[in-house]
C-alpha cells in the first residue's frame, strides 16, 4: 500500500495525513473484497523497517492500528471480516498485543473476509522465526520439508497469495510475503494506495484472469 506520504505531498497535506487516508481505503477495499468473494486481503501495514520513521510518524501509525483494532472492530465484526494479525507482535506496545488478541478471539468464527494486517512484518524475520520454532520442535533434518515451514509461518494455514498488487509506482516486494509470493500473480500500478479505486481493483482482477499460471510445468 505505498504512497502515502507521496499522495499527501502531492495534495498539500501533511504526510500523517496521507496514512489516515491509507487507512480508510484499506476499510473500502475490504468492501469491494466482500462483493467480490474474494475471501483473503493481506496489507502490508508496516513493515520490519518502518520502525526507523521518525518517531512522530511510527506513533501516528499505532495509534491508527489502535482505532482499527478498537474503535472499528465492531463494524468489521459486523461485516464477517475476520482479523488475524501477523508481523512481530513481541515488538508492539501490550495494549496493541492485548486488542490484536481481543480481535482475533471476536472475529475468529467469520467467514466473509480473512483480513491479514502485516504489522512489524517482515518475510526474511519470518522465515528465521520459523526455523527457531522448528529447531525448539527438536525435528531432525532429514525430516524438515516445505510443508514443514509453512506449517510454522506466521500465515500457517492460510493459502499462498494468487495476486500481490503495489501501488505508487514501485518495482520491488520490499520483504512481503518472501515464502508465500514464490508463484503469485505481481502486478504494479503507478497510482499511490489512496488514489487506489474500485475501478482499479476491477482492472487487476480482470488481468490476473488472464495470465497463465504454470507453475513451472
Amino acid at each position: 500500500m505505498d504512497g502515502n506520504r507521496r499522495w499527501a505531498a502531492a495534495n498539500n497535506l501533511p504526510k500523517l495525513e496521507g496514512h489516515r487516508r491509507g487507512y480508510d481505503k484499506v476499510k473500502q477495499v475490504c468492501d469491494w473484497c466482500i462483493a467480490r468473494e474474494i475471501k483473503i486481503l493481506t496489507v502490508y501495514a508496516f513493515s520490519s523497517e518502518n520502525w526507523n520513521r521518525a518517531p512522530e510518524e511510527v506513533s501516528y501509525l499505532m495509534d491508527l492500528f489502535r482505532t482499527a483494532l478498537l474503535a472499528e472492530l465492531e463494524k468489521f465484526h459486523t461485516k464477517g471480516v475476520r482479523i488475524k494479525v501477523i508481523g512481530q507482535k513481541e515488538r508492539l506496545a501490550q495494549d496493541i498485543q492485548k486488542l490484536a488478541a481481543d480481535a482475533e478471539a471476536k472475529t475468529a468464527q467469520n467467514e466473509k473476509l480473512l483480513l491479514h494486517l502485516a504489522i512489524s512484518y517482515g518475510g526474511r524475520p519470518e522465515i528465521v522465526q520459523a526455523i527457531k520454532k522448528i529447531i525448539s520442535q527438536k525435528i531432525s533434518a532429514e525430516n524438515i520439508t516445505e510443508a514443514l515451514v509453512e506449517k510454522n509461518l506466521w500465515t500457517a494455514g492460510v493459502p499462498d497469495p494468487d495476486l500481490i498488487i503495489r501501488t505508487s509506482g514501485e518495482h520491488r516486494l520490499s520483504n512481503f510475503l518472501s515464502w508465500q509470493s514464490a508463484y503469485s500473480e505481481l502486478l504494479f500500478i503507478q497510482k499511490h494506495w489512496p488514489d487506489f479505486s474500485e475501478q482499479d481493483l476491477d482492472a487487476a482482477i480482470a488481468e490476473y484472469n488472464n495470465r497463465q499460471r504454470r507453475y513451472g510445468k
